[in-house]
């Protein structure tokens, strides 16, 4: 009965008592072994709905538990819950910049004079649509009046340029792969008892320059040397070719990008290219960065054994993300970056 849902537990009660009505079994031991239930459970609901009738044997519907017997009132809640919307444990004189149930429950004991155990606050807050989030990161330098503009006039005038022009538009961005980085995610192993992954002990990376559209498409060069305004040209003019029309070109504002070879390269194809630069200190803006994490998660640069090796695992990747438009176009459905496809 426990592994039934209570529709269904409600359903089994009343084809039990309506078969003791009707003759179809006369005994409870009879009725225990047609239904697969025990003989007490056939007389506690056979008693029950003699008492009380159909009702009786129906589901009961409970309330809510939340707010019931709390030893905190609803203004004193408000008050923690607008706390940990607003501030961090920092801001309101504890130390860290994480809500840990440690320090909510800390933050309770001072406003409402309630102590709770940990246990208790975790469930506490999940009661109030609270629940653990590995936070987001922000540069303390990102302008909010800038990253504002930016989406409710700055991107909406590109988007609108691009599609009269007919033009492909696409975010792109730079990021490289070193030996020396530790393999991404964890792994299960006994307590106490470290897992050993070898990776290679010589230093070597190689750089990625990419470009996405939310349409799908995916554009790359993976270059040893470092990213200068050489790479960024010729990464421009060969993404023109490819598009086969203009191409409206968002980026962040890396030096490179500002450079004046690349200003220069920009005059002279117009017609061709059109770069657009991104609020400062704002990459969670940028699609592209999704695809930058997607490949460090899938290529581990630990285990090559060559720059040359470490290159040929990175295309292989990238050309199979080339062949897999759906999931490119799922980063563009990120919360974070879905302001582009409005």
């Amino acid at each position: 009965m426990r592994r039934l849902s209570p529709a269904a537990q409600e359903d089994l009660r009343l084809r039990v008592v309506a078969a003791l009505e009707s003759g179809r079994v006369r005994t409870y031991g009879q009725a225990a072994e047609v239904f697969g239930v025990s003989t007490r459970s056939v007389g506690t609901w056979w008693r029950v709905s003699r008492a009380g009738g159909r009702p009786a044997l129906l589901a009961v519907v409970r309330e809510p538990r939340a707010g019931k017997g709390e030893l905190i009132d609803a203004s004193a809640r408000w008050a923690v819950l607008a706390a940990m919307r607003d501030y961090t444990p920092a801001d309101v004189g504890q130390s860290g910049v994480l809500w840990t149930r440690a320090s909510v429950r800390t933050l309770i004991k001072l406003v409402c004079g309630v102590v709770m155990t940990e246990q208790g606050v975790g469930k506490w807050l999940r009661r109030y649509g609270f629940t653990p989030q590995r936070p987001a990161r922000r540069s303390y330098r990102q302008r909010d009046d800038q990253v504002q503009r930016w989406l409710e006039e700055e991107y909406p005038a590109i988007r609108s340029k691009a599609s009269q022009e007919k033009a492909e538009l696409v975010w792109a961005d730079q990021c490289g792969l070193r030996s020396d980085t530790a393999p991404p995610g964890r792994s299960w192993a006994p307590a106490g008892q470290t897992p050993l992954v070898r990776v290679n002990g010589r230093r070597f990376r190689v750089n990625i320059m990419s470009a996405v559209a939310s349409r799908g498409a995916l554009w790359f060069t993976v270059f040893p040397g470092k990213f200068n305004a050489k790479v960024m040209c010729a990464f421009l003019d060969r993404l023109a070719r490819q598009a086969g029309r203009k191409v409206h070109v968002i980026v962040d504002r890396h030096p490179v990008h500002r450079s004046k070879a690349v200003r220069a390269w920009l005059a002279d194809n117009a017609e061709r290219v059109e770069l657009h630069l991104m609020p400062g200190y704002s990459p969670e803006l940028n699609p592209d960065e999704l695809l930058n994490a997607d490949l460090k998660h899938h290529v581990h640069a630990a285990r090559a054994t060559s720059a040359d090796d470490l290159a040929r695992e990175t295309r292989r990747f990238l050309h199979r993300r080339q062949r897999q438009p759906r999931i490119v176009c799922g980063y563009f459905a990120a919360r974070h970056v879905r302001y582009t496809l409005q």
